[in-house]
Order: structure tokens, then sequence, then C-alpha cells
């Protein structure tokens, strides 16, 4: 059958079909692009300069003009968060295994934790890896000391050290004892 709505022909047709009409709207996309050159396309696009933008859209405080070293930034994530995990991905969406267990045991103890994404820094993830001489990741830092990575976070729930560390830091977050 010839569906003149989508120019093509299907046998098996119904409005609510998503995948036709997603491989139609890629069609007819893709067809646009085409007549249109790419130079002349960016060059019709319309940027907003701070002339033109709202103050509420203004950035508030000027960057520094020197940028801190990956080193300092990690040594100011140990230090601003009482525990701090250098993992794959956020507790939100770990991108690895091991950075997940290390949050679900940490969330487990009820503590809150800071977070560092090392795959989108590769310097942060090289730079972790020298500052505490661990060749892994996840790396877990408690009161500002690297206590070790997933395997060991496991241990030491395991043989109850792990309770013994982080009761202190629960209690002063105002946790349950």
């Amino acid at each position: 059958l010839y569906n003149p709505y989508f120019q093509t022909y299907s046998l098996y047709y119904t409005r609510t079909d998503t995948k036709m009409l997603a491989r139609f709207a890629a069609g007819t996309l893709s067809r646009t692009r085409q007549s249109v050159s790419s130079t002349s396309w960016l060059l019709r696009r319309q940027f907003s300069t701070d002339a033109d933008s709202h103050d509420d859209f203004k950035p508030k405080f000027a960057a520094s003009g020197e940028p801190a070293s990956v080193e300092e930034q990690i040594k100011q994530s140990i230090t601003s968060d009482k525990v701090h995990v250098f993992m794959k991905g956020t507790p939100e969406t770990p991108q690895c295994g091991f950075s997940r267990m290390a949050c679900v045991v940490l969330q487990a103890y009820g503590v809150q934790f800071g977070a560092t994404n090392v795959l989108a820094d590769p310097a942060m993830r090289e730079a972790i890896k020298q500052f505490t001489s661990w060749p892994t990741i996840p790396q877990v830092f408690v009161n500002g000391e690297f206590v070790g990575g997933c395997d060991i976070l496991l241990g030491m729930h395991e043989s109850g050290e792990l309770e013994k560390l982080l009761a202190p830091v629960r209690e002063a977050q105002g946790g349950p004892k």
C-alpha cells in the first residue's frame, strides 16, 4: 500500500507507528541538512552577546586568573567533605560496578558524601592515582584520610571497622546513631 502522508510503501500502516514516523523525520532532516551548505548555515546562527543579555544571565563572579592545579582540586575536595569518593560517574548514575558498590555501602551507613567524577577529567583520573599511590577507582576518603577502594570498604564493612569509622561522621551530620 502506498501511503501519501509518509510518501512510502507499507504493508502495516497505523498512525501511531512511531518507528515509521522516526524514519520519516530522520529522512526529512537529513535531506534538509544536505540542501543547506554547512558554512552558510553556521553563518546564519545568532549568538547572544553580553550587550544584549539580561543581568540575570551574566556571571556574578569573575573567574580567577589562574586555574587551580589538579592536586589542589583533590585536596580541596577531600577537605570540604567528611567523606569523599573519587569515582567513575556520579552517585546517581555510576558508570562502574565498583563505584556503584562503594556508593551503596556509604548510603547504607547513612552518611552524606561528596563525589568527583574522574571520567569527566582524564587529568583528575591520573592525578588521584598518583596522589594516593592506589591504582584503581573508586577511592574513598574519610576525614581527609585515604581509606581505600571498593574492596577495602567491603572488607571493613564485614569486619565492623567501617561502622566505627563512619559512626562519628554520621552523628556529626545529624544522622541516626
